[in-house]
C-alpha cells in the first residue's frame, strides 16, 4: 500500500522541485518513486566536491534532506499541511571522487506531528557512502488552497 497522498508523475515533480534553486545547480533529479520510497541522484564532481576533490559532505546533506523533505511533504495534502525540517544528521562513510550518487528515502515514523526519515545515499556500484536522519514537523499550512 501506497504511502503517498495522491498520484506523483517524477517529471512534473522534478519540474517543480528542481528548477530555478540549488537543485538544478548540483543536478538534483529525482529518479524513483515506489510504494514507500523516494529516490534522487546528484553527479559527484566540482559542483558537489570538496577541496579535497572527493564527495563534500554538505552536497551529501543536501540530497538527503532534499529526497526526504519532498517525501515528507508528499505524504501529507499540502493544501492544509507542510512539513519542515527540524534535525538533520548524516554519517559519512566512505569517500567518492566521481560518478553519481542516489539518495533514497524511507520513513521510520508517519505521525500526525512529525515523521521521521532514513535516507541512505549509495554509489553506481551501491556501495554505501552516507546515511542520513531527518526528522521533519508536520505544520498546518497557512496557504490558501
Amino acid at each position: 500500500m501506497s504511502i503517498w497522498h495522491q498520484k506523483i508523475d517524477l517529471e512534473k515533480l522534478n519540474k517543480l522541485m528542481c528548477t530555478g534553486n540549488m537543485l538544478e545547480h548540483l543536478d538534483v533529479t529525482f529518479t524513483e518513486i515506489g510504494d514507500d520510497y523516494l529516490t534522487a541522484r546528484m553527479p559527484v564532481d566540482w559542483r558537489t566536491h570538496q577541496p579535497a576533490g572527493i564527495l563534500h559532505g554538505g552536497a551529501s546533506v543536501v540530497l538527503a534532506e532534499t529526497v526526504g523533505s519532498v517525501a515528507a511533504n508528499l505524504c501529507v495534502d499540502m493544501r492544509h499541511y507542510a512539513c519542515v525540517g527540524q534535525e538533520v544528521n548524516a554519517n559519512h562513510l566512505r569517500s567518492k571522487p566521481s560518478g553519481w550518487v542516489s539518495g533514497t528515502a524511507r520513513p521510520v515514523h508517519i505521525g500526525q506531528r512529525s515523521q521521521v526519515w532514513e535516507i541512505r545515499i549509495v554509489d553506481e556500484q551501491e556501495r554505501l557512502i552516507c546515511v542520513s536522519r531527518l526528522t521533519m514537523a508536520v505544520v498546518k499550512n497557512n496557504k490558501t488552497a
